[in-house]
């Protein structure tokens, strides 16, 4: 690139966006790549700040930010995504549905870790709705080394997913069992189900049943299967998740030959929170704390075995960073630090 004055480049082609920015008014582009310069653009630039500008000349090997952070955003992107136009150097990526998004940790370090390449995300497992902003993509300088592009090019596609994807909700058939003496003989109203009821539909599924259980294993243990012969595709346990004797719902479902990934997760508000399988059907034991606090374990696992992940107790383990919710007076959840 060549630097010239501004008042000697009217004529000249910009390579750049050149931002403008009135605090409280304005901040983008005023111009940009590839307007040619009049002479009554002479006194805004000048406004902004700019007593040259570059002209271009190209050099081989070097390519413009734009093509650059374009070329970066189609590297990381899976499904489920869409690409803005780049803009002022950048590419911005949407959430082209509702969904979760995937993102590699490591995946993101070995881009970012390139000099001059910049890789900006959402969290991993960051519930987002459609037109949600989920990351950006620019590089540092004006023009860069393609050779640069190119292994970040090849860094990306040496992982098995995609660097960034947001996976879609499936939608499921959910069982509910209500565990409890005091719910199951009417001494209180149930006040657990129709909180998850809530959630379920939310996330798009649907409640196939619920049954009311008493404190027995057996009586819990049928009404886990009797949901399975009805089709369920995910069975949720409220209550009976403590140490107290009468608390056997965590029994219930190991004596059933259920594959138990954790009984406890690093999460509080969850920490007696339950997963297991019988064969593909996740079933859930669900603490108390599910049924009144906002957020909770149950809200950082199920959305991920909607999306169809299978989840094994170091998926769990690994929740311990970022499992303490502030329990704030308003939930912002999930623009909070809880589950990232």
């Amino acid at each position: 690139m060549e630097k010239i004055k501004v008042q000697d480049s009217i004529g000249a082609i910009l390579v750049h966006d050149m931002t403008q920015i009135i605090p409280g008014v304005v901040k983008g582009p005023r111009f940009r790549k590839g307007h040619v310069i009049q002479a009554e653009d002479i006194p805004v630039l000048l406004s902004m700040g700019k007593e040259h500008i570059f002209v271009w000349d190209q050099t081989p090997g070097l390519i413009h930010e734009n093509e650059a952070a374009e070329r970066l955003a189609h590297a990381v992107t899976g499904s489920g995504l869409l690409l803005d136009e780049p803009k002022e150097g950048k590419v911005t990526i949407t959430a082209a549905h509702d969904g979760l998004l995937y993102s590699s940790v490591d995946g993101i370090l070995a881009l970012n870790t390139l000099e001059h390449i910049i890789l900006s995300t959402l969290h991993n497992h960051y519930p987002v709705k459609k037109g949600d902003k989920v990351a950006g993509t620019r590089v540092v300088p004006l023009m860069i080394e393609e050779s640069l592009i190119i292994e970040a090019e090849r860094i990306a596609q040496t992982f098995s997913d995609p660097i960034l994807e947001v996976r879609p909700l499936k939608h499921m058939k959910v069982g509910i069992v209500t565990t409890g003496s005091e719910v199951y003989h009417g001494r209180i109203q149930d006040k657990f189900s129709p909180v998850l009821r809530t959630k379920v539909e939310n996330w798009g599924s649907e409640v196939l049943a619920q049954t009311l259980a008493n404190d027995d294993v057996s009586l819990i243990q049928s009404s886990i299967q009797n949901q399975l012969d009805q089709g369920a595709e995910m069975i949720l346990v409220s209550g009976g998740m403590s140490v107290d004797p009468d608390d056997v719902t965590p029994t219930a479902i190991k004596e059933m030959g259920a594959e138990l990934i954790t009984y406890g997760a690093p999460v509080l508000p969850g920490a007696m929170f339950l997963l297991a399988y019988i064969g593909d059907v996740p079933i859930m034991g669900l603490p108390g704390c599910v049924m009144y606090s906002k957020t909770t374990a149950f809200d950082l696992v199920a959305p991920r075995i909607l999306t169809g992940e299978r989840l094994t107790r170091h998926d769990i383990v690994k929740l311990g960073s970022g499992g303490l919710c502030l329990d704030c007076p308003v939930c912002i959840y999930p623009r909070c630090s809880f589950g990232k």
